[in-house]
């Protein structure tokens, strides 16, 4: 149950109560997000942000205005070249979609995401995200020659995530891009959604530093000592599956400038027809900006991913199933929040085979649309 009390919310979760206190009282906190319950023992709640498009199912306009917003915060007077890096795999769209919007001001920038699927390239540097499901990040090179300049000449780095809870994951990718020589860096911009490291990144960033979110704040978790541990399925895999993947690297493993909207070019649908857009995983830009593309047409389109994050039914998720994923790390991935819902048309978009597929998660979808179409890059 979500309480409110003097712009405090406090929720209490089986495990234990979070309490968050806003900095300001700008934004109303539940419209940002709500919480979930991750199947984690390393932190046991998650912030569900219910305008990201990836555990809760949002309009595809609700996320560019979102995107609009942050760019629109980026200083105007930062040093060039900008390389900008949204982290795996929860804001690899997010970093996509800032980077678009702030590239009109900073037309030498380049954007990277990191990865948990290793691709053929050469590998920039590693990190870790240390409270993750999956801690291992790997960020590449970006494999044209005028973006590898851009990004090992950076002057300033954007750093894009989801949210900040401590600022250790931007810490530690911080270092580690200076220990692979990018040592011109100058400026660092943190940008996040939401952000409760208080001042935590301010005080332990070696370089000036300006962090943008839509709120901040501070939270305070207090266990349930009775509570016992949640068991977390074994997702801590960053290698390569059985499974090749086909689609090009334009979108931000190997650096991406400008965005290539063929994905799914031949696709039309009625106006009014209810579609629901999936993403995959990190392949989630492509998908987006298809989706994008049918809202504009008039199509009634609602756009979530399926992700390796595994979060306990209830509270933020109102709905849950588990597939084998199509990678063949043999691994599970998850949807969140879908099938207690209904469209008249799912559209899922992955970067490897249709036939990888799991069949289960195809049931699964068919209950929920009477079409259902695995969407493949060409």
């Amino acid at each position: 149950m979500m309480t409110h009390d003097n712009d405090i919310y406090r929720r209490t979760l089986s495990s234990g109560t979070l309490t968050v206190v806003p900095a300001d009282g700008g934004v109303a906190l539940d419209a940002l997000f709500d919480i979930a319950e991750r199947r984690n023992p390393k932190r046991a709640f998650l912030f569900v942000s219910k305008v990201l498009g990836r555990h809760i199912p949002v309009s595809p306009a609700t996320m560019r205005g979102v995107y609009r917003q942050l760019a629109g915060r980026i200083p105007a007077d930062l040093p060039s070249p900008l390389l900008f890096i949204g982290m795996a795999e929860t804001a690899v769209g997010l970093g996509a979609g800032v980077f678009q919007t702030a590239r009109a001001a900073y037309p030498d920038s380049v954007y990277l995401s990191s990865t948990r699927h290793p691709v053929d390239g050469e590998l920039l540097c590693e990190f870790k995200e240390n409270h993750s499901h999956a801690t291992d990040h790997l960020i590449y090179r970006p494999a044209d020659a005028q973006m590898r300049s851009r990004a090992e000449n950076a002057r300033t780095l954007v750093l894009i995530d989801d949210e900040a809870t401590t600022g250790n994951t931007f810490i530690n990718l911080l270092d580690a891009l200076r220990q692979a020589g990018l040592t011109q860096v100058e400026r660092v911009v943190v940008v996040t959604l939401t952000d409760w490291s208080g001042d935590g990144i301010a005080q332990r960033c070696p370089l000036p530093v300006t962090t943008i979110s839509l709120v901040q704040g501070s939270w305070h978790w207090e266990p349930d000592p009775q509570a016992p541990l949640p068991q977390m399925p074994a997702v801590n895999v960053t290698a390569r599956g059985d499974v090749a993947i086909t689609g090009a690297q334009c979108w931000g493993r190997l650096g991406m400038t400008e965005s290539d909207v063929t994905f799914g070019a031949w696709l039309h649908m009625e106006p009014g027809e209810r579609v629901l857009v999936l993403g995959s995983g990190e392949f989630v830009w492509q998908p987006f900006l298809l989706a994008e593309r049918l809202e504009r047409l008039g199509t009634q389109v609602r756009f979530s991913c399926t992700t390796r994050s595994p979060i306990a039914e209830g509270y933020a998720i109102a709905s849950a199933i588990s597939f084998a994923d199509n990678y063949g790390l043999g691994i599970p991935n998850f949807l969140y929040n879908v099938t207690h819902q209904s469209f008249d048309r799912v559209l899922l978009c992955i970067e490897t085979p249709e036939e990888s597929v799991d069949p289960a998660l195809l049931a699964q979808l068919r209950r929920v649309a009477p079409r259902v179409e695995v969407i493949t890059c060409e």
